[in-house]
């Protein structure tokens, strides 16, 4: 799972992001409204926590702009103001929660977890199955499931592999171009050379053969890469 947080408090940011890869969480981080739309608009988060007074734009006309552009990621909005109208503003400009500051970190992933119920946002449950396949992104722990699944046979995958690994299995089926991966993994800012996502694709195709999987990570020429059951 990725979070986008829009905050301009950063060691707030800080904290989060350490807090969210405590609990395999990947997030970024940006402290303008004007660079945030940016962030938002690459459509590879699950998630965002969106700060009410921003820098440049403030967050309520920054959740305005996104809603009208149909992004529907859900939004957690924060804010200092403790008022009934202020709430009812942050929801009628389509925010999915809102959160008075200083909130406790554990209620916020309550919250988190509490949004990621509902039907047709990601699950983020600690297992994530695909065919024989099974992961925890917490622990970064792939195994098979099923009768021909064994407790020794267990990989523990890297952070990028598990970041990499956890897109995928969210994804089943799907053609999932190169720079959305990039965006994805790395996130929209980081410099990452080109054979890099090669070289992991590599590696991951190398623990489903250890594995014994029935599932292929299949390069889709001129676009990308597709995770499906194989032969």
């Amino acid at each position: 799972m990725r979070i986008l947080i829009i905050e301009d408090d950063e060691q707030l940011c800080e904290t989060l992001k350490l807090q969210f890869e405590h609990h395999g969480f990947e997030s970024d981080c940006v402290h303008n409204g004007i660079d945030a739309l940016y962030y938002v608009m690459q459509s590879v988060y699950d998630l965002i926590i969106l700060d009410r007074m921003l820098p440049g734009m403030d967050g309520l006309a920054l959740l305005r702009i996104i809603r009208e552009s149909s992004v529907r990621t859900p939004v957690i909005l924060a804010t200092a103001v403790d008022s009934v109208e202020e709430r009812i503003a942050g929801l009628d400009n389509g925010a999915d929660d809102y959160l008075v500051k200083p909130y406790d970190i554990g209620e916020l992933l309550a919250r988190i977890r509490a949004l990621c119920r509902r039907p047709g946002t990601l699950d983020v449950s600690d297992t994530l199955s695909f065919e024989d396949l099974e992961f925890s992104p917490s622990s970064l722990d792939l195994c098979l499931k099923g009768p021909n699944s064994s407790p020794d046979a267990v990989i523990h995958l890297s952070r990028r592999e598990g970041v990499l690994m956890e897109y995928f299995l969210s994804r089943p089926n799907q053609t999932l171009p190169r720079q959305l991966i990039y965006t994805r993994v790395w996130g929209p800012d980081a410099e990452v050379e080109d054979g890099n996502l090669d070289t992991y694709i590599y590696y991951l195709r190398k623990h489903l053969r250890t594995l014994k999987s029935r599932v292929r990570i299949l390069t889709v020429h001129g676009i990308g890469y597709k995770m499906e059951t194989g032969a």
